[in-house]
């Protein structure tokens, strides 16, 4: 059985448990210094009625004064140390959020806006739970014991109907209001993650939709989303009312109540004037200690939500394991062999059988339709998934034993759908290389014949735009290429590094990239057949079968096994 997702937040500040507990000592320190000055104040006033000597007063009054300064010095105290230590945690939070993201399985698996409420809102639940639902109630249960204790001393009905008081304040009112906002916690972190996902697909197709004439429909979705979200938080405001409006109840009830026992107390002549008044002003003074404890309690809904959300992204399995080390073959190069992959139990293989040898300096292409298993193929061998079946041998080492950036540092290349980040061609490239001089940077873009095109625009210092808008589809492709190069890997992979191009575009970039990879092991995945006859050899994927059961025996593909020497060679790539 899963942990309870407020645990597991609350588990995630165990390296500065110290840190918390000294906060909630100096929170309660901070509440105990408030009642206690109420109620010195109460015993001078009382006290000074009866006109006593004013040395038998020079106590209250230092006491008064000190537990003054006490109050204010602990409670900034207990925000410094509960702050910071939040603060640390949220940070620990977000590393280990984007360390999983940096492995792209949760990338693929939720929506961007929903990625984006769950990264920024969902985390920073983490550090409200543990300032606003880890301290208070612990320094509440620490005070309000040493209140009723004191209450007690004085008169024990009293301090009876206190702790009753304080335990409806503080348990039976924040149980209602936990119960009453757990469904609307859960339809508010759904509604935001609604809202997120509806605003960034508005703004991110907003040139298709105007083309489509579908903006006022995704304007639409966008108002009923945060009429939704409007209308929750309003249910939240008014449930964190009525809460603070409860509270105030039992604590007006608990007075009166105390100021009856006293004065029927003090008519029997067990309890004294002085001791009344301290008695009652306590009683004033105690409900501090629970008051927000209510709006606590309601905000634990969301709360539960929000780290739902958030561990659902740090507990997605991950595509990518290390195996052991296996034995290491005496070889060099690229060998694949009976390579199965499929995206999901019960789904068809998008892989299924394929054979590929390549040595050093070997360039070839993979070619089929759409469907094929070409894209599995890169993710495969850029790592970002693992194989079903089969094996993956670099160097003679099983790929899966390796870590992941080892193998990319030797299999790199340009994705089907290259990034580019909104910046500068210089920060763009430096994505690659961090530590490349100018020079070498102005180097690769001559490689990849980019310098001329971006002169005009500044040359290293263009502007790319948002996801590379200010440039051509060929000199983002271009640019995605002098990115790969900087990284300076001994085998290349390319996967459809001409999509979308018109064919003069297409057939320019082409060129441009055998050029500019011609001294290196290449893949070039693609479904366009021209400009292959300058690489050695072919070997076409058929199309994947539609409905083939994944238990079922794996089928050897026709025309999909290549080798240097000593088997069936690839097929001749075709004339342009």
């Amino acid at each position: 059985m899963r942990c309870d997702p407020l645990l597991r937040m609350i588990a995630l500040a165990r390296p500065r448990g110290a840190r918390f507990a000294l906060g909630v000592l100096a929170g309660a320190c901070a509440t105990a210094s408030g009642v206690a000055l109420l109620a010195v104040a109460a015993w001078l006033i009382a006290t000074a009625a009866t006109a006593p000597p004013l040395t038998a007063l020079s106590v209250a009054v230092v006491a008064t004064r000190a537990l003054g300064v006490t109050r204010g010095v602990a409670r900034y105290l207990e925000r410094l140390v509960t702050h910071d230590a939040a603060l640390r945690t949220l940070a620990d939070v977000r590393v280990r959020v984007y360390e999983r993201l940096a492995r792209t399985e949760p990338v693929r698996r939720f929506r961007s806006g929903d990625l984006v409420t769950r990264l920024v809102g969902d985390t920073d639940a983490t550090q409200d739970l543990l300032i606003r639902g880890l301290a208070p109630p612990l320094a509440a249960l620490v005070t309000g014991a040493g209140v009723v204790a004191l209450s007690t001393a004085l008169l024990v009905p009293g301090g009876v109907l206190l702790a009753a008081g304080l335990a409806l304040g503080g348990v039976a009112v924040p149980a209602v209001a936990y119960a009453a906002g757990r469904g609307p916690g859960r339809r508010a972190a759904a509604a935001r993650a609604e809202l997120s996902t509806a605003v960034v697909d508005a703004l991110h197709g907003a040139p298709d939709l105007h083309a489509y004439g579908a903006m006022d429909a995704a304007v639409a979705r966008v108002d009923a989303a945060d009429a939704t979200l409007t209308r929750i938080a309003r249910r939240d405001a008014a449930l964190l009312g009525l809460g603070a409006g409860a509270s105030a109840l039992v604590a007006g009830l608990t007075l009166w109540g105390t100021l009856l026992l006293g004065v029927a107390a003090v008519q029997r002549g067990t309890l004294g004037e002085v001791p009344l008044a301290v008695l009652v002003l306590t009683a004033l003074a105690a409900f501090e200690i629970v008051a927000p404890l209510p709006g606590v309690a309601g905000r634990l809904g969301a709360l539960r939500a929000a780290g739902a959300r958030l561990f659902d992204v740090l507990d997605t399995p991950p595509d990518v394991h290390r195996s052991p080390a296996a034995t290491v073959r005496p070889e060099r190069g690229l060998r694949i062999r009976g390579l199965r992959v499929r995206y999901g139990p019960g789904e068809p293989w998008a892989v299924d059988g394929l054979d590929l040898d390549l040595p050093p300096g070997r360039r070839i292409a993979v070619v089929g339709p759409s469907g094929a298993g070409k894209s599995t193929l890169a993710a495969v061998l850029f790592r970002f998934r693992d194989p079903d079946a089969g094996t993956v041998h670099l160097d003679g080492v099983d790929v899966t034993t390796l870590d992941p950036d080892d193998v990319r540092r030797t299999v790199s290349g340009v994705p089907q759908d290259p990034h580019v980040f909104a910046g500068t061609v210089r920060d763009n490239l430096r994505v690659a290389a961090p530590e490349a001089t100018d020079a070498e940077l102005a180097a690769v873009l001559d490689r990849v014949r980019l310098t001329a095109s971006l002169a005009p625009a500044g040359g290293l210092d263009a502007d790319t735009g948002l996801r590379g808008e200010r440039l051509s589809g060929g000199m983002r492709q271009r640019l995605a290429l002098a990115r790969a190069l900087l990284v300076d890997p001994r085998v290349l992979v390319l996967d459809e590094p001409t999509a979308h191009l018109d064919p003069d575009t297409r057939d320019e970039v082409l060129d441009d990239l055998l050029t500019a990879t011609q001294d290196r092991t290449l893949i070039l995945i693609t479904h366009d057949r021209s400009r292959l006859d300058r690489l050695d050899a072919v070997v076409e994927l058929p199309t994947r079968p539609v409905g083939l059961s994944p238990s079922g025996p794996a089928p050897r593909r026709s025309g999909s096994r290549c080798t240097s020497a000593g088997a069936r060679p690839c097929r001749p790539a075709p004339a342009p």
